[in-house]
């Protein structure tokens, strides 16, 4: 078998973890298995780069950024390299570069167009463990160095496995799995054997912090088996796949809740063709991702509209909005940022009714009052106050059945 393995930051933390992913690589190798390691810088690392930049540049140029915080990789697997060959195997380095990993020119997101990786391939056939830096690539033509943004080392790793036509991808965290929801806020969370592509992609986009969103989409386009596990014991982990008639028989597989949302709406919103065009066009030419939005029915010609927004981006949508209103002709603009999104994901909701009744009923019962509601094929997610995030975590848990298997 070819396995890819890729390793996070915690993982590689320190000299005595890195020495501890070496012993696991070589073990896989000795099992006789062909092996790429992909790893992330060692944890805390690429926060300290970005803060040097912040000392020297109030606003430093992408370019640069991306030369400076693509370092931490090359040092873990210039170490890691060194304690593999330590242990008597055959190991070789090797930069997002060297790897051949094609991304396109948006520099500290950019997206992988490609991946050569003619260079693995040779280590591989000449006996020797590859390992490859995890979250960065270069521009076809132009060879600059750019970053695949936050986790995208997942990504990296998928890609990779999908280029060399790997029999597995293997994502090592300091989790030993993938929850129904998170363990910490819910004790009797239980560690599921296998996903679906699409239910790990609503759990990684709805909060989950597993894995990277387009690393599940990768995996997706190109059918590659990935599994989480913890690097730190060998529990089996999770399986994240293709459906299978197993998977529909449970309808509610993970709870997922996250804090880092604000609503925005804006009231007396002149409700006629257009003007929903021009408040998200603007939006969407400032860079801001929306992800939930709510038109009441119009009255007098007026309507009010709701949307969530990352928290992040709160102060940027506020200046933008205040701009659009005058525009447009609306009343005001207000953001309530004490919420949270509290959502449910399963793929047997598509052929179970009665889901959302019983994800409502279980929140009234509780007192929690939802303002929001969005609704796919597989999830329903809800915005509520954000003191509440806890208590609906563990009552829509509860109220599904998720502690018990299926």
């Amino acid at each position: 078998m070819l396995i890819v393995q890729k390793y996070g930051g915690t993982s590689v933390g320190n000299p005595e973890r890195i020495k501890n992913v070496a012993r696991r690589v070589c073990r896989t190798k000795e099992e006789g298995h062909d092996v790429v390691v992909v790893l992330s810088a060692m944890s805390g690392e690429t926060d300290k780069l970005i803060n040097l930049a912040a000392q020297v540049s109030d606003n430093p140029d992408p370019r640069e950024m991306d030369m400076l915080i693509s370092t931490g990789e090359r040092v873990t697997i210039a170490l890691l390299a060194m304690a593999i060959q330590s242990l008597g195997h055959k190991a070789q380095s090797f930069t997002g570069r060297q790897a051949g990993i094609i991304s396109d020119c948006v520099h500290t997101k950019a997206r992988i167009e490609k991946i050569t990786g003619e260079r693995l391939k040779q280590a591989l056939k000449e006996g020797k463990i590859a390992v490859v830096a995890g979250f960065q690539g270069i521009t076809e033509g132009s060879d600059d160095v750019t970053t695949l943004g936050r986790g995208g080392s997942d990504l990296s790793a998928v890609a990779v496995a999908a280029a060399l036509k790997a029999d597995v991808c293997d994502i090592y965290t300091d989790v030993d799995g993938v929850y129904t929801t998170d363990p910490n806020m819910v004790p009797q969370a239980r560690k599921l054997d296998k996903i679906s592509y699409d239910e790990m992609l609503e759990l990684a986009s709805l909060g989950a912090k597993v894995l990277q969103t387009r690393s599940v989409e990768f995996a997706k386009k190109y059918n590659v088996p990935v599994r989480v596990l913890s690097s730190f014991n060998d529990n089996p982990g999770t399986l994240v796949t293709k459906e299978d008639a197993d998977m529909e028989k449970v309808v509610v597989s993970g709870v997922a809740y996250d804090k880092n949302q604000v609503k925005v709406t804006i009231q007396g919103v002149p409700d006629k063709p257009g003007v929903a065009a021009k408040i998200f066009n603007t939006i969407s030419d400032n860079s801001v991702v929306v992800d939930m939005i709510i038109q009441n029915i119009g009255e007098g010609g007026l309507t009010d509209m709701s949307f969530t927004v990352p928290k992040t981006d709160a102060k940027k949508i506020n200046e933008v909005m205040k701009k659009v209103v005058a525009e447009i002709g609306a009343k005001n603009v207000s953001i309530k940022e004490d919420v949270s999104k509290i959502s449910i994901v399963g793929v047997g909701m598509r052929s179970h009714s009665g889901v959302a009744a019983k994800m409502f009923s279980a929140m009234a019962k509780e007192g929690i009052n939802i303002m929001m509601i969005s609704t796919s094929e597989i999830k329903i997610s809800c915005v509520i106050d954000a003191k509440y995030t806890e208590l609906a975590v563990r009552v829509l848990h509860e109220t599904f059945e998720m502690d018990k298997a299926a």
